[in-house]
């Protein structure tokens, strides 16, 4: 199980403090973000993973970031309000990154050495028969989104249109437009993948 999901530390007690801040119940949770109330109890208690989707729609309805969720990071705010550290790490050692397994055949790898709650800058790979969610409903969230495919073909269907994306293909969007990915072939699919949130109040 990857780190972000340890039932301990992992994403259960953040998703769970986060809900109950709100403050709303597993069974309303789940009824915003249109799943069963289960699976919400079920990644509470970490015997399950979500998929893309869901963490976004989570994300998105307790207003918190990806980031936060996954990894701990503080919860979204104005940029200007950001400390500074005396002495950031710059670096992302390839060894050292961290890693999320998530539900459908997709794995996330953080690329940023620290947490950040406004950028997810990560390489994606989706496995053969991999997608972007479980409920196969396109995801629609905050931010704008900026693609590249290293190697592998993608299938990017944003708004009413499908893109077949290749090794050196990219894609940019306003992430509010309905979008899914899908890996239909036999290999994997290598990508670079960057969301950059919306500042708070400007969503």
């Amino acid at each position: 199980m990857s780190a972000g999901f340890d039932p301990e530390t992992g994403l259960g007690p953040r998703l769970r403090l986060a809900r109950e801040q709100r403050p709303l119940s597993v069974r309303e949770l789940a009824r915003r973000i249109g799943c069963s109330a289960s699976l919400i109890s079920q990644i509470e208690r970490g015997v399950s993973v979500p998929s893309v989707g869901v963490l976004y729609s989570l994300a998105t309805e307790l207003d918190t970031s990806l980031d936060h969720l996954l990894f701990g990071a503080e919860p979204r705010r104005p940029l200007a309000a950001a400390p500074v550290p005396d002495a950031p790490c710059i670096v992302q050692r390839a060894v050292g990154r961290n890693i999320i397994d998530l539900a459908s055949g997709v794995r996330w790898e953080r690329l940023t050495p620290g947490a950040d709650a406004m950028t997810d800058f990560l390489e994606v790979i989706y496995s053969p028969g991999g997608h972007s969610t479980d409920e196969r409903r396109p995801l629609r969230h905050d931010g704008h989104e900026y693609g590249l495919v290293i190697s592998g073909t993608l299938q990017a269907n944003v708004g009413f249109q499908s893109y077949e994306l290749g090794p050196g293909d990219s894609i940019a969007f306003d992430s509010a437009t309905p979008h899914e990915y899908l890996n239909k072939t036999g290999e994997p699919v290598h990508a670079i993948w960057v969301v950059v949130h919306s500042a708070p109040g400007r969503a």
